[in-house]
């Protein structure tokens, strides 16, 4: 499929992870939230803001705490984008409980606000080339899996990946010794709201007591009862977790 402007717009939510400290990008992280820092021009978050927009989406829900403020205070409470606005939400973490509360555990907090499926993505990932595609979208929707994931060729911090995939369009939670490949997990999914539920997620309701938990638990429970499925994305992805990738992104040769 083919990114345009005139993507029909669909009332499927997205929620942008935006709650890491990012050590690893200290000193860049002191004074600036990482998905507020530049990657050609633009913020990493305005770049998903952006995909989102284009490809049919008009709200998202983004969670926030390390210098949280600074986020909403960027993007408002609509962003405009050269696609149309976006209409934002935001789930402030710090304010609430003092910290981010993991991925799962700030999922589980904003889940009121999602609905029963919606988009997924890391607001520290730059990802230009990935279409958050309708017909994904739908196909996600028809089945009974409770997330379908990206999955890229593994970059050279994470050489032994994270999960595998089968030819049939399965993830697959393979042991570290596995001998098959294993694919990393780009960050961006499809997820359906009974993830955070029992069986699979022991968080209570919109998680009012602020429980940290991680994302990766809860999949591999729902891939080893087969319910998720995944697809591999072939297109620039860049986890930006340290000064030198942001660099290379930013070198007008390396980063086109």
């Amino acid at each position: 499929m083919n990114p345009t402007p005139e993507a029909p717009l669909d009332d499927t939510p997205a929620m942008l992870l935006a709650a890491g400290r990012g050590e690893r990008m200290r000193p860049l992280t002191d004074r600036h939230p990482k998905p507020l820092l530049a990657v050609q021009g633009r913020p990493l978050l305005q770049w998903q803001l952006e995909a989102l927009a284009r490809d049919g989406c008009r709200r998202a829900l983004i969670n926030t705490a390390w210098l949280g403020e600074q986020i909403p205070a960027f993007f408002g409470p609509v962003f405009q984008t050269p696609h149309g606005p976006l209409t934002l939400t935001y789930s402030d973490e710090a304010a609430d409980f003092g910290g981010a509360l993991e991925t799962a555990g700030g999922i589980a907090r904003a889940l009121p606000h999602l609905g029963g499926v919606f988009w997924l993505a890391a607001g520290d990932v730059f990802a230009p080339d990935f279409v958050f595609d309708p017909q994904a979208l739908a196909r996600f929707r028809a089945s009974t899996d409770l997330a379908h994931l990206w999955l890229v060729p593994n970059p050279a911090h994470n050489p032994r990946g994270d999960f595998g995939l089968s030819p049939e369009g399965r993830a697959l939670n393979l042991p570290s010794d596995h001998p098959g490949p294993r694919h990393t997990y780009s960050t961006i999914g499809l997820y359906r709201a009974e993830l955070f539920t029992p069986p699979w997620c022991d968080i209570a309701a919109g998680n009012p007591q602020g429980q940290a938990a991680a994302l990766a638990p809860l999949l591999r429970r729902a891939m080893d009862a087969g319910r998720v499925s995944a697809s591999l994305y072939t297109g620039r992805w860049t986890d930006v977790g340290t000064p030198e990738r942001l660099n290379q992104l930013n070198d007008p040769v390396k980063g086109a």
